[in-house]
């Protein structure tokens, strides 16, 4: 006989009335005057067993569950009573009534809730086993599963193929330092691990296999940041007689797809926009389109203000001044303007200069800022006209080198517009923002070369 039927999780209302057989594991054990009700857990959710005095032996058992406790229960799928069903659960309308339960592992204490969600990633990796039991964690290998099993099925009706690559190499030159193998049989002499399948998937396009793709494993010896790790998985895909629109049409369905079946989220059709526009509009080659500000252009007016931090980069070679508007950010204190101040230093600006817009009627006298008086009125009036700005904004400026004023004013457009102030202003918006930036430059430019 099987050990079990059914997956808790996936109890429902269409087996009421049959006799199941589930295994997993104490969520929560409830005892309320002489009927005690255990939450069991599986990797597909939870359902709810009720455990009554009428059968002695079993519930002596329930009497002594604890969280984590791994067990077996045999029992009836019944109606939930009235008013006390989970919308929330795939199981909310139906419970469990016991009628065998079988101990198959006790726990001691955990130490920790399994659904607290603010747990050290010391005490996380140092429990790993009972973290990786934790629904956040489950849901997200699962969700990893769903989105590698979606793509291999879009490939496929595609007509890719997928093809083992070597993982033991020789040393190839590419971006980023190698993990090395030594070699049992040929002393001093190393394998390196693959920093992508990049060799191996050329070869196989000159060798006429036409559209070909891999979901592997990359190994790159780098210093860990917060999007780079020494291992991880990449989707390889390779094709050939296919162009740039044909491309990405077909990779737009493919992410298109894996968002409806896996999230039920319809993307709809992704925008296009050329990377000089991106860097013009937003300083970034993949901006983040839910911020709803972006850059006002300045340099060609601020040549002749007295302003030299302004007319400076106007009038050098290279240089660009821009303004970021932030409707409604005369709420702003100045303890946070200065905070912003030292931001954009990380990106190598020198400062952050800034004016609040009282009363935009009163033109020069409606402004709040040191800087106004080192600006004429044409200025004045010209960066209002742009910015479009209205009473109780506040404008940011950025002026130097095009790439500071691109990297800083850029990076402080996102952390303004990821800000608990952006969210409540409207600034936000809380959706799934894809698209393509294209026509990149071969090159970047280098300013020792001027090229």
């Amino acid at each position: 006989m099987s050990m079990r039927s059914h997956y808790c999780g996936l109890v429902t209302e269409a087996l009421m009335g049959q006799t199941v057989t589930l295994c997993g594991w104490v969520n929560r054990r409830r005892d309320h005057g002489g009927v005690i009700f255990v939450d069991v857990r599986d990797r597909e959710g939870y359902v709810q067993v009720v455990c009554d005095p009428d059968r002695a032996d079993m519930f002596k058992a329930a009497e002594g569950l604890r969280n984590e406790f791994c067990i077996q229960i045999k029992g009836l799928v019944r109606a939930r009573p009235e008013g006390t069903t989970n919308d929330s659960l795939k199981s909310g309308k139906i419970e469990i009534l016991c009628h065998e339960l079988t101990v198959l592992n006790p726990s001691v204490t955990p130490p920790f809730l399994l659904d607290d969600d603010n747990l050290s990633e010391t005490t996380r990796l140092t429990h790993r086993v009972l973290d990786l039991r934790r629904p956040y964690m489950q849901n997200n290998l699962m969700l990893r599963y769903k989105v590698a099993m979606e793509v291999r099925k879009f490939l496929d009706d595609n007509g890719f193929i997928d093809i083992e690559t070597p993982m033991l190499t020789k040393s190839t030159p590419e971006g980023a330092r190698d993990y090395l193998v030594p070699s049992r049989v040929h002393d001093g002499h190393f394998f390196a691990l693959p920093q992508s399948p990049q060799l191996f998937k050329q070869l196989l396009m000159v060798a006429g296999y036409d559209r070909y793709y891999q979901i592997t494993k990359c190994f790159r010896d780098e210093d860990l940041r917060a999007d780079r790790q020494p291992e991880f998985t990449q989707i390889d895909i390779e094709t050939s007689f296919l162009g740039e629109q044909e491309i990405r049409d077909m990779f737009q369905g493919m992410i298109s797809s894996v968002f409806k079946k896996v999230l039920s989220i319809d993307l709809g059709e992704f925008p296009v926009m050329a990377y000089s526009e991106a860097m013009h509009r937003f300083g970034s080659d993949k901006p983040d389109l839910r911020v709803k500000m972006e850059f006002t252009e300045l340099t060609d007016i601020m040549g002749e203000v007295e302003f030299k931090v302004f007319s400076t980069p106007a009038t050098t070679p290279g240089g660009r001044v821009v303004a970021l508007r932030v409707p409604g950010g005369s709420d702003i204190s100045r303890g946070e303007i200065d905070g912003y101040t030292e931001f954009v230093k990380i990106y190598g600006a020198k400062g952050l200069a800034w004016i609040k817009v009282n009363e935009v009627a009163k033109g020069r006298d409606g402004l709040q800022s040191p800087i106004v008086k080192n600006l004429h009125d044409a200025a004045i009036a010209e960066i209002l006209k742009r910015t479009n700005a209205q009473d109780g904004d506040i404008l940011f400026f950025g002026a130097d080198k095009a790439k500071v004023v691109n990297d800083s004013i850029g990076a402080l457009r996102l952390k303004i517009g990821h800000s608990e102030f952006a969210k409540k202003s409207g600034l936000f918006e809380n959706r799934w923002a894809p698209m393509w930036v294209v026509d990149f430059p071969m090159f970047e430019y280098d300013e020792e070369s001027q090229r």
